[in-house]
């Protein structure tokens, strides 16, 4: 398996992901949420890189059955049901409920590489078995990290590096790129203080400051939940459990 990190998806367009088998990381905090969001029950997750198409999205939506979700500059954009943090997708909140989510940058990378054969979301959340599933994919993949308004993040670099690690453990021979060493570097020096990486890290502070310490706290906790994201499509949608069940009996 061939591993390629890209830092940031700016620097590539649309058609470069065609057919690849690729996952996107947003640790603060669109992965997180999304995965929290399909944990709790939510039908789908439909991402989107703006927040004119999500109003026009909604508006053509089924009543009550689907929530507008998402931030800008950190905060919840007037209008929306809901915003970017996870505390807020709760089971009562989203329960087979479609959610329509547009967010700085988490969003704009999953729409980035939508002609992906196969797209997956992680987090710290979801690594443990992202890795599994991915692995047991056992194609050459694209590890993209959200970054930051186009730049260098630290914690979706640290997560895409930890991946890394994780798929390893199940395939030693695995090759990657400059970025993929860089990532796995990063990873070494702070695998074990994720929620102190996250709070030294630029985008942690911003939501620190905001008020968001919770969703820092969230975020780091490392591979606790078994829910696998995967966008089919137009949306995201929680793999099914009787595919993460044949999942596992291929992997022993």
């Amino acid at each position: 398996m061939k591993i390629n990190v890209l830092f940031t998806h700016t620097s590539t367009d649309e058609l470069y992901f065609t057919g690849k088998s690729v996952v996107v990381i947003d640790v603060l905090r669109a992965t997180t949420t999304i995965t929290t969001a399909l944990l709790n029950g939510a039908k789908e997750v439909i991402p989107v890189n703006s927040i004119e198409f999500a109003m026009k999205f909604s508006g053509s939506s089924f009543g009550g059955q689907t929530l507008l979700g998402g931030e800008r500059h950190t905060k919840k954009i007037e209008g929306f049901n809901l915003g970017n943090s996870p505390s807020e997708y709760t089971q009562e909140a989203v329960n087979n409920k479609a959610i329509i989510l547009y967010t700085t940058n988490g969003s704009k990378a999953i729409v980035k590489a939508k002609f992906a054969e196969n797209l997956v979301c992680a987090c710290f959340n979801n690594l443990e078995i992202v890795a599994k599933y991915l692995n047991a994919e056992g194609r050459n993949l694209e590890v993209v990290c959200s970054g930051t308004n186009g730049f260098f993040s630290l914690e979706d670099s640290v997560c895409a590096g930890i991946l890394i690690s994780e798929l390893m453990k199940l395939n030693p021979a695995i090759e990657l790129n400059d970025s993929g060493e860089a990532a796995l570097l990063l990873a070494k020096q702070h695998n074990k203080k994720i929620l102190k990486m996250l709070q030294s890290s630029d985008h942690g502070k911003i939501l620190s400051e905001n008020g968001y310490d919770e969703d820092l706290k969230y975020a780091a906790k490392l591979s606790c939940y078994n829910i696998i994201p995967v966008f089919n499509s137009s949306s995201i949608k929680a793999l099914p459990v009787s595919e993460i069940e044949k999942l596992y009996e291929k992997l022993n």
